[in-house]
């Protein structure tokens, strides 16, 4: 009987443990549920997109952490005079270097095709030791920081190379590669959004802090870089692209009309050919939207470094310089957003007027705000400028899938990226050594738009009235 009532007693107290056990439970459970739901939607689980969509948001969270330990370290934490001699420096010890290495890093890569998932699982397992490596450095700010900092920037470089090259294989039936590429920025964009907060969290702890969970992130992701189908590493079928057409000498060799050898000769010239096929041969919408493409990634680079100083000195009226600050950041965070999800809703319709439009759209918002300078203009451009270079990157995503061959579209993405990241360093080079005048300031950023605008629009026009020259894509 004793036995009994224990054990009568004990099952409401059991039941009470399950109950608030799950509770407590259930709203992490449900959310993972959730996020894999949706990450896994529309054959995507199926593909193995959707492991690629988790963990480009696992590298959005990672990279957000270092950041925000970098800012505060160099930017944040000192007067505004050495914050900019620091910035400075940061710009000729990383920067610098990253622009002789970003040109190699695509054809590196692309010499790896059967070993993508180990180069994404490399980016990933080499940021978490060199964030580790910056959590001793951080609170001092010593130079040991700086080439730390440039490894971190040249991993997620190469990790954003590779991704590019791997949305092709991953993706599902009846999906488009610009839908694709919407998914997986903003997969990068909300979780970058979510990890910024507790990023700032953890340094109001400790300057460390932010690093030892852009650490944790990192191999977390390097993991998950090993769960992405074994298709990723499959190389069959590929060849490197060139972004320029390449001159195809014509040996003078007598061969035979007809016959084996005949057939033999003509097969190893259009094999010649075929090795040296150039972007230019796809015609030239793919050329003029990287033009446009890197006009405004230009423009994304300068606008940060520009308006990180100019806003600190000068904040927006009525505000502070942090509320300043995070009043353009959120704008140019926001319309961003937009961006990628109607780049999604589009489906690639007609991307060459696309292009051209947002990049007239942004150039006129710059002119706006060069005249009327003031915080509403400011705030209005970066958001403008978020909202355009989101919809134009995966508007040229779409020229490249329709128009260029399959076996070299990989190749193509890894260059295209690598010249889009260098734009972006000659625009932050720009930002950085610009007198802090918000006119001036305004202009030039009106001027990078125009100078793409004068290199591509005329061009992305006239090849939306021809048509692609050879779809490969309907």
């Amino acid at each position: 009987m004793a036995s009994a009532r224990s054990h009568d007693g004990s099952g409401p107290l059991r039941r009470t443990a399950r109950s608030i056990g799950h509770a407590l439970h259930t709203p992490f459970t449900g959310t993972a549920k959730g996020i894999r739901k949706a990450t896994h939607a529309h054959g995507a689980g199926e593909s193995g997109l959707g492991k690629l969509i988790e963990l480009h948001a696992v590298n959005g969270a990672g990279d957000v952490m270092v950041t925000v330990a970098l800012a505060s370290t160099v930017f944040f934490s000192v007067p505004t005079d050495e914050a900019r001699g620091r910035v400075a420096l940061y710009l000729a010890v990383t920067m610098a270097p990253f622009t002789l290495l970003a040109p190699v890093i695509g054809p590196l890569l692309d010499r790896l095709p059967h070993g993508r998932r180990a180069a994404m699982a490399g980016a990933m397992l080499a940021r978490a030791v060199l964030a580790l490596t910056m959590s001793g450095a951080v609170a001092t700010g010593g130079l040991e920081l700086y080439p730390a900092a440039l490894g971190v920037l040249v991993a997620s470089k190469a990790y954003g190379v590779v991704r590019s090259a791997v949305v092709p294989r991953l993706l599902p039936p009846r999906f488009s590669l610009v839908k694709a590429n919407s998914r997986v920025t903003l997969a990068g964009l909300l979780a970058t959004g979510v990890a910024a907060p507790i990023g700032a969290g953890l340094q109001t702890i400790g300057a460390p802090w932010p690093l030892y969970g852009a650490c944790l992130i990192f191999t977390g992701g390097t993991v998950l870089a090993f769960t992405l189908p074994h298709k990723v590493d499959s190389a069959k079928g590929e060849r490197r692209a060139q972004l320029v057409k390449p001159h195809i000498h014509q040996p003078s060799v007598r061969t035979r009309p007809s016959g084996a050898n005949g057939k033999k000769g003509r097969a190893r010239a259009n094999g010649n050919k075929e090795k040296r096929l150039g972007l230019r041969t796809v015609g030239p919408s793919v050329l003029h939207g990287l033009q446009a493409n890197a006009a405004h990634r230009a423009l994304s680079g300068f606008l940060i470094f520009f308006l990180a100083f100019l806003l600190r000195v000068h904040p927006l009226a009525g505000q502070s310089a942090a509320v300043s600050l995070g009043i353009v950041g959120v704008a140019a965070g926001v319309g961003n957003a937009l961006g990628t999800a109607m780049g999604s809703w589009l489906r690639a319709r007609g991307p060459e007027v696309i292009i051209a439009s947002v990049l007239g759209l942004a150039l006129g918002v710059a002119v706006l705000a060069a005249v009327f300078f003031s915080t509403v203009m400011v705030a209005a451009l970066g958001a403008v400028a978020g909202f355009t270079q989101a919809l134009s990157k995966l508007s040229l995503d779409a020229m490249i899938q329709r128009d260029v061959p399959e076996e070299v579209r990989a190749s193509a993405f890894a260059r295209s990226e690598t010249l889009l990241q260098m734009a972006w360093v000659v625009g932050g080079g720009i930002g950085i050594v610009l007198p802090l005048n918000g006119v001036l300031g305004m202009s030039v950023a009106a001027g990078i738009l125009a100078l793409g605008a004068a290199a591509s629009v005329r061009g992305l026009l006239g090849a939306a009235r021809r048509g692609s020259p050879h779809p490969r894509v309907a």
